[in-house]
């Protein structure tokens, strides 16, 4: 019996510092993965972009040179500076779409091009390559506009799609179906990836709901339902740790 007395107080103390681990897991996951994921990317991009920099004009180079110490002397300061290869890179791209936009620039791009374009191979990497990256960063006008429910993959099992396009010519003869339409049904949690159907218009429903909320919805695995804000869900982080900390006892 005395045993029993004296572990009573405990288990509200171990689940209080349970409650406080898992709120203060809550506020730094964000923080530190976007951090972490920011700070992959710029070094990422800086040991790419460092090898077509001249030695002469590296970080550690122009440190070292105007401090007036060399490697030989054995006094030789290492530096490691993250972000500047992100400028240069950013710098160069702006330069770059600059020459593009004008006319001799054209016409260079257009002289290369015809040079890749004798290439068999080359030919295809380049083209699928220049359409992915004009959909995504330059015809804004046709990206995802609307989600959808499509029934997948069989009758009465409804998923979540994006409509890309009106399906059009061979595709929309060979069918005989009548207007159809060209779906995107993303996979989770990774909605780059996923499959491109051609659904009759008549099968799709259009949700109210925007692109990025649906987004969301599929990244989450049905966890994070958009427009539904209510008392019982945290607008922030820390009402969310506050939550946790603090559970509510009916």
């Amino acid at each position: 019996m005395p045993q029993s007395q004296d572990q009573k107080p405990r288990r509200p103390v171990l689940t209080a510092l349970r409650n406080n681990f898992i709120a203060g897991l809550v506020v730094i996951a964000p923080i530190g993965l976007t951090l972490w994921l920011i700070w992959t990317v710029v070094g990422w991009v800086d040991s790419f972009v460092w090898p077509f920099v001249p030695n002469a004009y590296q970080p550690e180079e122009l440190v070292n040179r105007l401090m007036g110490r060399s490697n030989a002397d054995g006094n030789w300061i290492e530096v490691n500076v993250r972000g500047i290869g992100v400028v240069i890179f950013l710098v160069f791209t702006m330069l770059v779409g600059w020459m593009g936009k004008g006319l001799i620039g054209r016409s260079f791009l257009r002289w290369g091009e015809g040079l890749v374009a004798r290439v068999p191979v080359m030919r295809s990497i380049y083209n699928a390559v220049k359409q992915i990256a004009e959909t995504v960063f330059a015809q804004s006008d046709t990206s995802f506009d609307k989600a959808c429910m499509i029934e997948y993959p069989r009758k009465g099992i409804w998923a979540i799609g994006f409509i890309s396009t009106a399906t059009k010519g061979e595709l929309l003869e060979k069918a005989n179906t009548g207007p159809m339409t060209s779906v995107f049904l993303p996979t989770t949690p990774n909605p780059t990836s996923g499959f491109l159907l051609l659904v009759p218009t008549k099968d799709i429903i259009e949700l109210d709901m925007s692109v990025e909320d649906a987004a969301k919805l599929v990244i989450s695995a049905g966890l994070v339902y958009p427009g539904e804000k209510d008392a019982d869900m945290p607008e922030s982080v820390g009402q969310l740790a506050d939550k946790i900390a603090h559970p509510r006892r009916d």
